[in-house]
């Protein structure tokens, strides 16, 4: 049975505190093995003496949670670690951006996201109609993601194609990749606002090293 998975995660919140929205679905063709990929990387970490973290961008950048009392050299090189596991996936991704001034609540939000999400599965309907069985995780971590994604998918795809599942950064190496989609799509709206801050100088430079980098490396991923 030819199966795709498509992880998804988030830049932003229901508060609609932050000033973007961002939503990464990664699509990946389980065809497509990864079983290499993952071992080269937890091997190139053992090599290098770092600890085998599940990534999660923000709180590496920041030395928060699991990286609390890493010295700086030490995180920027487990990003830069998983920066080469990740172009060496053979994944696709798509990116939703959303800006909250535009929507005066929650509910506009979702709807808006629904709507772009249909529109983006309906898009890439003929590639998904290639598989069987299209399974989706994500961690509930936003309401309004969850209520826009089933009604997407339920209105663009057929139910039985569709499996829900709820994901653990830590089991899923690619939803940490899809955590690190959001994280360089972050950071180019920053720098195209004129608004990074010290963490962005110190793990991507300036601009131009960026762009000519860690987002050519990305965007030749993005479908």
């Amino acid at each position: 049975m030819k199966e795709l998975s498509i992880f998804v995660d988030e830049s932003g919140s229901d508060d609609l505190a932050c000033a973007h929205y961002l939503v990464a679905l990664l699509l990946h063709d389980q065809d497509d093995n990864i079983a290499e990929s993952i071992s080269k990387y937890e091997n190139s970490l053992v090599a290098s003496g770092l600890p085998d973290i599940p990534f999660h961008a923000e709180p590496l950048m920041n030395g928060h949670g699991h990286y609390s009392g890493l010295p700086l050299e030490t995180r920027a090189r487990l990003f830069t670690s998983f920066r080469v596991f990740f172009r060496h996936l053979p994944i696709r991704y798509a990116l939703l951006a959303f800006k909250t001034k535009e929507y005066e609540s929650l509910d506009e939000l979702t709807v808006a996201m629904k709507k772009s999400l249909i529109d983006l599965l309906f898009n890439q309907l003929g590639y998904l109609q290639l598989f069987e069985r299209v399974k989706i995780y994500y961690d509930g971590g936003q309401a309004s993601i969850t209520s826009a994604l089933k009604g997407a998918v339920r209105y663009a795809l057929s139910k039985e194609a569709v499996v829900y599942r709820p994901v653990a950064a830590s089991d899923y190496r690619l939803y940490q990749a899809s955590d690190y989609i959001c994280a360089l799509e972050a950071a180019t709206i920053r720098f195209n606002e004129h608004r990074t801050s010290a963490t962005d100088e110190k793990f991507y430079g300036g601009w131009s090293r960026f762009k000519k980098g860690p987002l050519k490396e990305l965007r030749r991923k993005c479908l």
